[in-house]
């Protein structure tokens, strides 16, 4: 993975050597002193802005994917509604164990054709909810493995699982999970996108209860297509 210099960074974030400089002093930027000047590993700048995003309002989410769109363009960027179309959905999901709720929803997204080895998907988003649970207070969780698992992915592909009751996904939270994505990105640019996508949708009022609320796969996929749209 490429280490960036400050220079580097700034061009890449769109703001200024100095700001750069401020921010990583400040402990905001994750980065590390070599020689006395910041260098950056773009595997963990990459961590960063994911952690931005899934901090973010509606302003900050302008702003990363504005980031985005300025340093990778906007070909090919698929909605969600077409990324995951009915049949990577389950309604209800099947699974009452956070092993079995990643398992089944790996193999949910392989019946897209575009994801090869579920299994292996599977042991990845294992080991990426162990680093750091994906679970979030309003019930939804959106797994994804630590970095893109190009070697048994075609395109990107996103699945949707939906409990008919909560489960305890992430220990020690205290709070009960039903609505499962799974995100599987052929690459860091296409991630950010989705997530920003996807955390922008599930903070839309009623989105989550419309979602909650569907007895089919299609009923889910057009409370997607809608609020999304």
């Amino acid at each position: 993975m490429d280490v960036l210099d400050v220079d580097k960074l700034a061009e890449y974030l769109h703001l200024t050597p100095a700001q750069v400089n401020k921010m990583a002093n400040r402990g905001k930027l994750p980065g590390r002193k070599v020689g006395g000047q910041w260098q950056f590993n773009e595997a963990e700048i990459h961590h960063w802005l994911e952690e931005r995003i899934g901090l973010s309002d509606d302003d900050e989410l302008d702003k990363v994917e504005a980031l985005l769109e300025r340093n990778h363009g906007d070909a090919g960027d698929a909605t969600l509604s077409q990324l995951c179309p009915p049949s990577n959905i389950a309604v209800p999901l099947q699974a009452r164990t956070r092993s079995s709720v990643i398992r089944s929803m790996c193999d949910l997204a392989a019946t897209s054709g575009y994801l090869w080895d579920a299994a292996a998907m599977s042991e990845a988003v294992k080991t990426r909810e162990e680093l750091h649970p994906t679970a979030l207070d309003c019930g939804v969780a959106l797994l994804h493995p630590r970095r893109p698992q190009t070697s048994i992915l075609a395109e990107s592909v996103l699945a949707l699982g939906i409990c008919s009751a909560g489960i305890p996904f992430s220990s020690g939270r205290g709070h009960l999970t039903d609505v499962f994505f799974l995100i599987c990105s052929y690459n860091d640019s296409a991630h950010l996108r989705i997530l920003a996508k996807l955390s922008r949708l599930v903070s839309q009022p009623d989105f989550l209860a419309h979602l909650r609320s569907a007895t089919s796969a299609d009923q889910a996929w057009q409370s997607i297509v809608d609020f999304e749209s």
